[in-house]
């Protein structure tokens, strides 16, 4: 598994107060991939591990939650790439998080069904959809979207890195 790290504040592994894990999924169907888009905001199905919760389990449960197609464990690889993100200060003064995302590809034949979909109240506010993209488009297509929304300056690169790590594993 391939490991990138941010550390601009220069952070030591014991001024970390605490870590967040999260999973994200490039959820691929016959050569089109699915990214979710709240208000301009491209991301990849996924989201926050829960106390006490599995990787798998919290992968299958983000992707049921966001896209409503439900994954089985034998779909689910190991993950291709961690991305680490150490934050002084964040979210709150005295604060210091280590933010761990681990991305899998998962290969699939099923498409979104929205009618299983379980959409938290931010992202009915924020009009998340799926859509789906050209898997060899998506770099370009994120790019395009970047000026959409200020947050894509956080997330859409480490998007970028995930898909070229993942094409070129796949060459």
């Amino acid at each position: 598994m391939k490991e990138i790290l941010h550390n601009e504040d220069n952070l030591k592994l014991d001024e970390i107060t605490e870590t967040v894990i999260r999973v994200k999924a490039l959820l691929i169907n016959n050569g089109k991939i699915f990214i979710g888009n709240e208000n301009g905001v491209f991301q990849f199905p996924g989201g926050h591990l829960e106390e006490g919760e599995e990787f798998n389990t919290c992968l299958k449960r983000e992707i049921l939650e966001e896209t409503g197609i439900e994954i089985e464990d034998n779909e689910i690889e190991k993950p291709f790439l961690k991305i680490s993100m150490l934050s002084k200060n964040w979210p709150v003064p005295g604060k210091n998080r280590n933010c761990e995302i681990y991305y899998y590809a998962i290969n699939t034949n099923k498409k979104p069904n929205l009618a299983k979909t379980n959409y938290t109240e931010n992202e009915k506010k924020n009009n998340y959809k799926i859509e789906e993209i050209d898997l060899h488009e998506a770099i370009n297509k994120i790019k395009e979207n970047m000026p959409n929304n200020e947050m894509n300056s956080v997330i859409s690169p480490d998007m970028i890195s995930a898909l070229e790590i993942y094409l070129d594993k796949e060459k």
